[in-house]
């Protein structure tokens, strides 16, 4: 897989009060391509950060109807993607790639 297709599936961090709970527990969690599968995202998340990955659990989220002054509308399908990184590797969401 070449670089730019590493891009794709891995879309950003989710920084969110819940998804920085699991630091604690060596877990890192992104938002990740609709159709990206497991083993691409876990191979993503090695060759672009150079860390060790254990375990990947995603949840793919259906988008809310939504009505803004009388007008209905959608918001988009989106997919996360819970890293379990080895022991000892760390992964600074914070800071750009």
């Amino acid at each position: 897989m070449n670089q730019e297709n590493l891009y794709d599936i891995l879309l950003g961090p989710v920084v969110t009060e819940k998804s920085t709970m699991g630091s604690e527990f060596n877990q890192v969690t992104f938002r990740v391509a609709l159709d990206a599968t497991k083993p691409q995202i876990k191979e993503a998340v090695e060759k672009l950060f150079d860390v060790k990955v254990t375990n990947v659990n995603t949840n793919r989220t259906k988008g809310k109807v939504k009505r803004f002054r009388g007008h209905i509308g959608k918001r988009s399908d989106y997919k996360k993607a819970v890293v379990t990184l080895a022991e000892g590797q760390a992964i600074d969401v914070t800071a750009g790639i």
